[in-house]
């Protein structure tokens, strides 16, 4: 067996390094790569794209949306090239954007067929390319290569892809070598198997290529639609490529995100726990709508980054206490619900409140009905309220805990169950140490020496600082280096009045730190309806895989390869299943995204011809050729079948 050096590097020291400071947010290093007219790279501004969801036959209508896209901010422009024909098409819409005054660079989106990837890297500025199925067709068999048959496989690929690295030299043409998760190749899988380690070889091995033939204008990305895996993947691949003295700029990016909320906080949470560290030169937002709203989606993420805000730390020397390269939930101490190996608990704000009554309590998932005397919980139900100074006189939900203010809570609720205090650190003296109460602790501050004093503390724990990230982590150094294993609530506060950019700002600032083990709940603060800020909570941590409350979508953006209406689809689809909670669904357009790029999912939809639906269970089809207009009941037919549908209550 060849030796997995991605693997090798990665569990020999937990703080190797993927970023330029892990305590202080500093741009990644990358050389410049020219696009057309758009500089990558460097210290270049991070670059908006998107993808056209057109015929790219149809040139009329591709160089319409593609100046709908341009007008919204959109910096290079995608379209799918699955064969010779609409490469070759690519080169007249090149010409009629040209003649309207866009000189937007275009990307030829490239999946099996290398002769389209020839013809496209002499008309247009840039060629993607998949490693996973470039040169490889994928039939999920595991095979046992030798180290002399895998050599062989490798220098096979690199017959095959060769002459488009010439061209592209040749032509001054860019490439994205894009690894996605659900489409590595057999040979990587039977080797890595389905890992961001995988994902990293599967680049790695393409790059080398080009590196051979002294061709260096590349951009690498790792999606995937698991944060977690894509994530760690991105980490893997810039600490491969400061290892190995060479850093390509990165487009960022988790496939198949979804549509709406889920969308926006699954792309948020990705790609802004790189961001974070200071990794990304391009993101694309790939949300199941027209791709010019996802523009501003994608703006309103990059200016995040543009605070200035900042608390400055000492750089980190250390080891961390964690592996930035492999979830896994820092250990801590069982407190009643939180902790432990409890899910991340929801903490609900209604502080600023004048009064509180039962009706209050819908916003954060109960439902008090008069008539029957007895509250309904939904399934976003926060795990606790804070109601500040105020006073609540109803019997509240036994499954709800009260935070109060200390001295409210020592008036009115010491003795009653359910009820807990938030202390300050000067509060701590007064209080009884076997007493179950939160803490409330700035993130940037020295933690007091004698917290293992206090073993029913629960920390929370926020900052005003805009480098949540940072912050957080430093504390989480804090906590490893003292033993204290108190359990920790992220409390993250933002004043953003646009609802849109405060769901993706709070996602951003949550996403790395949950995404790396740490924290037991989840408090988010804002002027957003109540509602609103429960749900992005739960949203959160769904997208972080820490708590799943409810059915997840994994439906891709659309392009010109989708046989049929995504958007329409998606929307019949959630309207149906909606109520399964924990199950996840794939919704692909085409073939190219579908058991693949779905390899995460329980049950699949996948457009395999017009009119026709191909139903997967896990990445097994089960239904072929489905009519497209009984495709939806076949999906719920098949869900029942396996076991896991339940009925609407």
């Amino acid at each position: 067996m060849l030796l997995n050096l991605t693997h090798h590097f990665m569990s020999s020291e937990k703080n190797q390094s993927y970023c330029i400071d892990l305590l202080n947010r500093k741009r990644f290093p990358t050389q410049e790569v020219i696009i057309g007219k758009v500089k990558l790279g460097a210290s270049n501004p991070i670059r908006l794209q998107s993808m056209t969801t057109t015929d790219t036959m149809d040139t009329e209508k591709s160089v319409a949306q593609s100046i709908r896209m341009i007008e919204a901010g959109c910096e290079i422009v995608r379209l799918t090239a699955p064969s010779k024909k609409e490469a070759e098409n690519m080169g007249l819409i090149r010409t009629e954007l040209n003649k309207l005054g866009y000189e937007a660079p275009l990307v030829a989106d490239i999946h099996f067929t290398p002769n389209a990837a020839e013809i496209a890297a002499k008309l247009v500025e840039k060629v993607r390319v998949n490693p996973g199925n470039y040169a490889d067709k994928k039939k999920f068999e595991e095979i046992d290569y030798t180290d002399e048959s895998y050599q062989d496989e490798l220098h096979r690929i690199e017959e095959k892809f060769t002459p488009l690295v010439l061209l592209c030299k040749e032509n001054r043409t860019a490439m994205r070598i894009g690894t996605n998760h659900g489409s590595l190749s057999d040979r990587i899988l039977s080797r890595y198997g389905d890992t961001p380690e995988g994902m990293v070889e599967s680049a790695m091995e393409f790059i080398r290529i080009c590196e051979k033939n002294n061709y260096f204008e590349l951009v690498i990305s790792m999606k995937a639609s698991n944060t977690l895996v894509m994530v760690q993947a991105y980490r893997l691949l810039a600490a491969e490529m400061l290892k190995n003295g060479r850093s390509y700029p990165l487009h960022l990016g988790v496939t198949e995100a979804g549509d709406g909320e889920d969308g926006r906080i699954k792309s948020a949470v990705g790609i802004g726990a790189l961001l974070e560290d200071g990794l990304g030169d391009t993101i694309r937002v790939s949300l199941t709508e027209e791709p010019e709203f996802e523009i501003p989606v994608a703006r309103k993420l990059a200016e995040k980054f543009n605070h200035s805000n900042i608390f400055e730390l000492p750089e980190f020397s250390g080891e961390l206490p964690y592996n930035p390269f492999n979830y896994e939930r820092r250990h801590s101490t069982e407190i009643h619900n939180i902790g432990g190996k409890h899910v991340p608990t929801v903490m609900a704000d209604y502080s600023s409140k004048e009064t509180i009554n039962a009706a209050n309590f819908f916003g954060f998932g109960y439902n008090y009905s008069v008539h029957l005397d007895k509250w309904n919980l939904q399934d976003l139900a926060a795990d606790y309220v804070f109601i500040g100074d105020n006073t609540i006189d109803f019997e509240v939900p036994g499954t709800l805990g009260v935070i109060s203010n200390y001295e409210n809570w020592k008036a009115n609720y010491s003795i009653k169950t359910g009820f807990y205090p938030l202390v300050a650190l000067d509060e701590l003296v007064n209080l009884d140490k076997e007493q179950m109460a939160f803490l409330s602790l700035q993130a940037e501050e020295e933690l007091p020496v004698n917290l293992n004093n206090f073993p029913n503390l629960v920390l929370v724990v926020s900052t005003r600082y805009s480098n949540k990230t940072q912050l957080f982590r430093s504390l989480y150094i804090q906590l490893a280096s003292k033993n204290y294993q108190h359990p920790v609530v992220l409390q993250i506060e933002s004043k953003e009045k646009d609802t849109e950019a405060f769901q993706l700002n709070v996602s951003s600032d949550a996403g790395s730190v949950l995404i790396d083990g740490f924290g037991d709940g989840l408090w988010i603060k804002g002027e957003q309806a109540p509602t609103f800020i429960n749900s992005t909570a739960f949203g959160i941590l769904q997208a972080t895989r820490t708590r799943i409350s409810k059915t997840e979508y994994i439906s891709c953006p659309s392009c010109g390869r989708t046989l049929f209406d995504l958007q329409e689809t998606t929307a019949k689809i959630r309207e149906r299943t909606s109520h399964l909670k924990g199950i996840k669904i794939g919704i692909m357009g085409c073939i190219v995204n579908g058991p693949g790029e779905m390899a995460d999912a329980d049950y699949g939809y996948v457009g395999t011809g017009p009119g026709k639906i191909h139903l997967y269970k896990e990445k097994n089809v089960v239904r072929k050729n489905v009519a497209e207009s009984e495709a939806v009941d076949a999906l719920i037919d098949l869900i029942k079948e396996n076991g896991d549908w339940v009925e609407v209550l």
